[in-house]
């Protein structure tokens, strides 16, 4: 564990002290490093129950595929924020790189907390640099708004999860997650233990988040620079997916009851996300809306509480991180050279850009759960567990599949086919740097199909 997280944190002073010429390459080089070394997570904690614990911090099969994702997407952020960067001053540039690091480093923490006191304090800290990074570096005015918006919610929906946490160190007199899952202390139908019940899932709803409480997100990933957008979509919304897994063993046998509220919410989500994306001006807010769709998706996976729902939330929150990160990703090169997000205003760029009109179909069939890509793996497992639970969730996951895939086709015809505006002068081709990261993106969506027991060996 130690030998990711070190390293991690040393990349805060590294992006102080490095030569300025040198600072990309180093950072980036140095992150892949942490990535490529953290890919044995994938083997070790599969084979034994637990591969690393202590009294602060442990590894599982449920951690270890998202910690992975986490250490990925660093050297990602920092390829995508180079154009971005260029006109930057030194000192900007080296607080943006410092800012990504220790977002990194709490993520790594929040991920492999053990005890429920530190996964709580980890969860909140992921706040400042997400915040730091929208409201410093994010592109239009409202970026103070969007950033209130997201701290606020996030703090609001908190605060029940903090009272929650202290009621079970009064009473169980330990928040030891490997120790709770043992003990199993079963909640009582009282109103006392049905606001428990609520408090517990009210945050990780809001990070998801659920349709209703999902207000912040578009504002967020729109003001966002690149990086913050790449890190909220891909690992940040996860969080809540990973946490209602986590603290669902201390909320039984309450669990079957109380979750048809969010059910419903989450059901009725997935239909009307799916349809706003469809009324989209700005690309980005259209993949935002997606995310809000795919992550209803998770929310029922989570409360149904099967294996093939659980398998199947793993699969498509790390399929849902790799594909919004690259639809993000695709979405700044078009800024970049037009500087415009109006879908009316950039459409016909196939013409000026054949080969990242290439990328931009690979990445909205991905995104529409086309086969040979992970997310139609977790998509029919958590439609079929869903299906196994109540038959009458077949309408409404069969709409928003439906929708997916129109509004996916939708995004990918506005802006790559039909006639060039005249307005539109692109001097600027694509660079050897952004087919690689879109390469980095696209390259474990579909090997992972092949071998898809690497993350798979959760248990509920």
């Amino acid at each position: 564990m130690l030998k990711i997280l070190i390293p991690t944190m040393m990349l805060i002073p590294a992006s102080l002290i490095l030569n300025l010429r040198l600072l990309f390459t180093s950072y980036t080089l140095y992150s892949t490093l942490i990535a490529m070394i953290s890919l044995t997570w994938l083997k070790y904690p599969m084979d034994l129950d637990l591969s690393f614990s202590n009294k602060l911090m442990f590894i599982d099969p449920l951690s270890a595929p998202l910690l992975v994702l986490s250490c990925w997407l660093l050297p990602l952020m920092t390829m995508a924020s180079q154009s971005h960067l260029h006109q930057e001053p030194p000192t900007r540039k080296r607080m943006y790189l410092l800012t990504l690091a220790t977002l990194q480093t709490f993520l790594i923490m929040t991920f492999s907390a053990s005890d429920l006191t530190m996964f709580y304090i980890m969860f909140e800290a992921t706040l400042i640099p997400t915040l730091v990074v929208i409201t410093r570096w994010g592109h239009q005015a409202e970026r103070l708004s969007a950033g209130t918006y997201f701290l606020f919610y996030t703090l609001a929906g908190s605060l029940p999860l903090l009272i929650a946490i202290l009621h079970f160190n009064k009473s169980l007199l330990l928040t030891f997650m490997p120790m709770l899952h043992s003990l199993q202390p079963e909640l009582q139908n009282s109103w006392s233990h049905t606001a428990l019940w609520y408090s517990c899932l009210l945050a990780f709803m809001v990070k998801m988040p659920m349709y209703g409480l999902h207000l912040w997100l578009p504002k967020a990933h729109v003001e966002a620079p690149i990086a913050g957008s790449m890190v909220l979509a891909a690992v940040l919304l996860k969080l809540g997916g990973y946490g209602v897994i986590r603290i669902s063993t201390t909320l039984f046998p309450l669990t079957n009851t109380l979750a048809y509220p969010f059910l419903i919410l989450a059901l009725w989500g997935i239909l009307m996300a799916s349809s706003i994306c469809l009324r989209q001006t700005d690309l980005k807010s259209m993949i935002a809306y997606s995310s809000v769709s795919h992550m209803g998706l998770v929310i029922c996976a989570t409360l149904v509480q099967t294996q093939w729902s659980l398998n199947g939330a793993i699969f498509l929150m790390i399929a849902h991180g790799l594909t919004s990160s690259m639809l993000f990703c695709l979405a700044n090169t078009n800024y970049e050279r037009t500087n415009s997000r109006t879908l009316l205003l950039t459409r016909g760029l196939h013409i000026i850009l054949p080969l990242m009109t290439s990328w931009w179909l690979l990445a909205s069939l991905a995104n529409l759960a086309l086969p040979p890509s992970i997310n139609l793996m977790g998509e029919l497992l958590i439609i079929s567990s869903m299906f196994n639970w109540a038959n009458t969730t077949i309408i409404l996951t069969g709409l928003g599949t439906l929708l997916t895939a129109s509004y996916s086709l939708f995004m990918f015809l506005m802006t790559q086919r039909g006639k060039l505006p005249t307005h539109l002068t692109i001097n600027n081709p694509t660079h050897t740097r952004e087919h690689l990261l879109m390469a980095l993106h696209l390259i474990p969506l579909i090997l992972l199909t092949a071998k898809p027991e690497l993350f798979t060996s959760i248990c509920p």
